[in-house]
């Protein structure tokens, strides 16, 4: 085994010991030790990749050098060191540009649990991307939610609460799903590893056994991470959690908690109960529907809104059904548009919601859109990312947005029965995209030179690292939009050896 190959298990172990080590260091010095300890994580992610590019190849690690079920085990491929890397890029991104909110917006005495719950969410969105055992996934799913729900009520103001309390609800319900899948699985085929339970359920599938508990096994499990990711109908929570959160917390939860749970989804379907078996379940048509209903109300509401930051909120709920509509297409041409998404939509949603809040911030701190009226020339660098981002979204040429609607329709048109959904559905939600952030950038940019907020000047010097965080998402979101082959073969190369 080759030193390199050690990576993944040093992210993890270094997000978590991060955390620990946190609990007893200054302010100052938790918000260095998070951001040196991401920016080594996206360095050891990014090594990890180019090795496995080379080597065209996908690695076990077995770890406490103990074979399963004594020991456990992590797997890796192209396809998770991309999206470790991603994840902590965004992380890193996302914390470095609401730092110096943290200060308005949290309590002195409660930074450091902050970057403690942000290096926990860290280490848990990394082993849900490398674990080959379904139950330490579930652990982490755990770790997660956990994380995830203290990031949200960390601003410790009425809404948070009742976010978090919504968010909770709904999590654990997804959550208890799950588990109640994860323990069918093992009671029908008495494995955890994901390699061992796929053999199993291929034997069962073949021979015709248990095909109602296993019917019943793949709903619990797709039911409960579908809930956990937001997609439509379950997405009440989305709104308040992505609304009144912090910037940061925002720009982590859109972009990154929902896809360590997309991303897990993928890993059941394929190393798990197997494509083949997923696909005959009929699930994956459930998905469609749902994924294409998403697109279209998730934008209604977005149309719908007076609030900049819920606008954005209401987005995702659209953007998630476009993964799971890529899903439900039941190809593996929508499997690859859904995951080229899920890096698309993650860096397009960071941007918008840490341009948001420097646009509400020469607004005299409101967030409707009477208000934020001219706020583009308050804030220069803010209503530039916001532009930005509005483009991606609604899928303008050499942006990482108008790649993925690009994939989903060429996926789409190669699926008999489902085509025409598609593309009409496709169509439809491109022209509400541009509805509400097109009306949202020429609000915008409309001069308000009566505006009480006209004086509240944005300095890039006052605030030079959310300049530079800006500046940073712009510039991954061109690399997605204009290097897209070299991002679509690595999907397509990790994909062939996922399973």
């Amino acid at each position: 085994m080759r030193f390199i190959d050690n990576f993944p298990f040093f992210s993890i172990m270094l997000s978590m010991l991060s955390g620990i080590i946190t609990s007893i260091l200054p302010k100052k010095a938790a918000k260095w030790l998070n951001g040196i300890m991401i920016s080594v994580v996206f360095s050891m992610s990014c090594a990890l990749l180019v090795s496995l590019h080379k080597r065209g190849e996908s690695v076990v690690y077995m770890m406490g050098h103990f074979p399963a079920p004594f020991g456990n085990e992590i797997r890796f491929g192209p396809l998770e060191a991309m999206m470790a890397a991603f994840f902590s890029i965004i992380m890193l991104l996302s914390v470095v540009g609401g730092h110096q909110k943290l200060d308005d917006e949290v309590d002195e005495d409660r930074h450091n649990l902050y970057y403690i719950l942000v290096d926990l969410m860290l280490s848990s969105l990394l082993a849900l991307v490398y674990t080959n055992d379904l139950f330490t996934a579930y652990v982490f799913v755990e770790i997660n939610t956990i994380s995830a729900c203290g990031l949200i009520m960390i601003r410790r103001i009425g809404r948070t609460y009742i976010a978090a309390v919504r968010y909770m609800i709904m999590s654990l319900i997804g959550s208890g799903l799950l588990l109640l899948g994860i323990c069918m699985i093992y009671d029908i085929t008495g494995h955890l590893l994901m390699s061992n339970i796929k053999e199993s359920i291929a034997v069962l599938h073949n021979s015709g056994e248990y095909k109602m508990p296993l019917l019943v096994m793949i709903t619990l499990i797709s039911v409960g991470l579908a809930v956990k990711s937001a997609l439509f109908p379950f997405h009440a929570w989305l709104p308040d959690a992505y609304g009144y959160s912090t910037v940061s917390s925002a720009a982590i939860l859109s972009s990154l908690v929902s896809k360590g749970y997309i991303f897990l989804l993928i890993k059941i379907i394929y190393r798990v109960i197997g494509y083949d078996v997923f696909v005959s379940s009929h699930i994956l048509d459930v998905f469609y529907t749902f994924g294409l209903t998403a697109m279209i109300v998730g934008s209604v509401r977005a149309i719908r809104e007076n609030d900049i930051r819920r606008m954005i909120a209401y987005s995702s709920i659209a953007q998630i059904g476009y993964i799971f509509m890529g899903f439900g297409l039941a190809t593996e041409l929508g499997m690859e548009a859904s995951i080229f998404h899920m890096l698309s939509h993650g860096t397009t949603k960071s941007l918008l919601f840490i341009a948001a809040i420097g646009l509400t911030d020469v607004s005299g701190y409101k967030r409707e859109f009477v208000h934020v009226t001219g706020a583009a020339f308050r804030n220069r660098i803010a209503g530039m990312g916001f532009f930005v981002g509005a483009l991606s979204m609604v899928g303008i040429p050499m942006l990482s947005g108008f790649i993925s609607k690009l994939l989903f329709a060429e996926a789409g048109i190669s699926v008999e029965g489902k085509s025409i959904p598609t593309l009409v559905v496709l169509a439809i939600s491109v022209i509400l995209n541009a509805i509400y952030f097109m009306k949202t950038v020429i609000r915008i940019y409309t001069p308000a030179p009566e505006s009480p907020y006209a004086g509240q000047d944005f300095s890039f010097m006052d605030r030079p690292s959310y300049g530079f965080t800006i500046i940073g998402f712009i510039l991954v979101n061109l690399t997605l939009g204009m290097s897209s082959e070299v991002f679509n073969h690595l999907i397509h190369e990790g994909l062939r050896l996922f399973s």
